[in-house]
């Protein structure tokens, strides 16, 4: 079995058999194996999805990296690729000390600096905040999370900026006894960390409970999805008010039998008025234990949760399974990966057109002789130029610390948008 990613939700989904043959690749968009980690200290299993910053791409990795105070596999790294020489370079390795440990979300760009977030690490252990300037080289910690009541703790997802304040969500931690997570704001220049509001605060958490995945701002409004909590327990869409901190539940999951969907991992994109996201779980496939996972929308007028795609359609789970990451948006068209299902069971890239529900596999992973060509994405893809880039938790030529299952990669895919 392959190692899953540090933040998945129960059990994997599924595990590709790795030693196969190679099948040559139906007319689709070329798959390219840009870098592959774990030949040293240059990171390892990368969770995240990437940023573009003048003509480069940054990402983090879980482990790897120079530092051996998290056992021998590292405690996780900031990294730079040239996408045009394949070049990668660790631009910073975390030491799991007061810097932070673990960063398993990706990063963003604001004049100049990057910024993210750690699960671990940081003077009070339950992960940090961070700056990292790309010029300098150097990393700041803005934010150390205590994991004490009044706090957030775990941070797992990214960060968004919104008028000079970063906003985010942590897992656990908040002004809530339940410590069922927070959604957080900060003020890079002051250094100033304030809990907006904490899950869980209502009965059977049905506010929403374990926030895993970032937010999104629309006119004023910040939206985001909560992996438990909710009238069914099976996870919630959410807006909070920033003008007056009010916190509502825009829907919740497994309302259905779970055919609507449960356990959101990921963000959300809005397109016109309409969120999109993903679940883990549920749909209307029972291939897997729990579902198989969905693509769905929520019309912000109407308030009224569609099923857009429900995974594992195709025999075999060809179509995807377990959707962890977000989607973007190109030219309309919505774009996502799948950890798992896939020709090989080892997960997708795909594209959706949001108002059909037409769903297309543009790759299946692990075609190549022992899953070179990756496998398990786990992160949401960039576009730059056409070109789609993206990461895959395990796979890849080179690993020292994962048994030769591979510790990921970054990849491009050309002809998709």
């Amino acid at each position: 079995m392959r190692k899953i990613g540090i933040v998945a939700l129960g059990a994997a989904i599924g595990c590709a058999v790795l030693l196969q043959f190679p099948v040559p690749a139906l007319a689709l968009p070329n798959e390219t194996v840009l870098h592959a980690f774990g030949n040293g200290t240059d990171g390892a299993f990368p969770q995240a999805g990437m940023i573009n910053d003048n003509e480069a791409l940054y990402g983090t990795t879980t482990e790897g990296g120079t530092s051996q105070a998290c056992g021998q596999t590292g405690c996780g790294t900031v990294f730079s690729l040239d996408p045009n020489t394949s070049t990668e370079t660790v631009v910073y390795s975390f030491t799991s000390g007061s810097d932070g440990a673990v960063p398993a979300a990706g990063l963003i760009h604001v004049n100049g600096i990057l910024y993210g977030t750690t699960v671990y690490g940081g003077s009070g252990g339950s992960g940090t905040v961070f700056a990292f300037d790309t010029k300098k080289g150097t990393e700041t910690v803005l934010h150390a999370f205590s994991g004490d009541v009044g706090d957030g703790a775990g941070p797992t997802a990214g960060l968004i900026d919104v008028n000079g304040i970063l906003y985010g969500t942590t897992g656990y931690g908040g002004n809530s006894e339940a410590d069922g997570g927070a959604v957080f704001s900060l003020d890079p220049k002051k250094g100033t960390e304030g809990v907006l509001y904490s899950f869980c605060r209502n009965q059977d958490c049905t506010d929403g409970e374990r926030p895993l995945a970032g937010l999104i701002a629309v006119q004023g409004v910040l939206y985001g999805t909560t992996s438990m909590g909710g009238s069914h327990n099976g996870g919630t869409v959410f807006s909070l008010d920033l003008s007056t901190g009010k916190e509502k539940v825009l829907y919740s999951f497994c309302s259905r039998n779970c055919a609507d969907g449960e356990s959101p991992a990921s963000g959300l994109v809005d397109m016109n008025g309409v969120l999109y996201g993903t679940t883990l779980y549920g749909g209307s496939s029972r291939s897997c234990q729990e579902g198989c996972g969905v693509v769905f929308s929520l019309d912000l007028k109407k308030d009224i949760e569609t099923v857009v795609h429900s995974f594992c359609w195709k025999r075999n789970c060809a179509d995807g399974a377990g959707p962890y990451a977000g989607l973007i948006d190109v030219k309309g068209m919505l774009y996502g990966t799948t950890q798992a299902g896939g020709s090989y069971n080892a997960g997708t890239v795909f594209s959706l057109v949001p108002s059909s529900g037409a769903e297309k596999v543009l790759y299946s992973f692990c075609q190549q002789l022992n899953c070179t060509d990756g496998a398990d994405p786990t992160s949401s893809l960039v576009n730059v130029n056409g070109v789609l880039y993206g990461t895959t938790y395990n796979g890849g030529a080179y690993c020292e610390n994962d048994g030769g299952f591979g510790c990921g990669t970054v990849f491009s895919l050309t002809g998709a948008p």
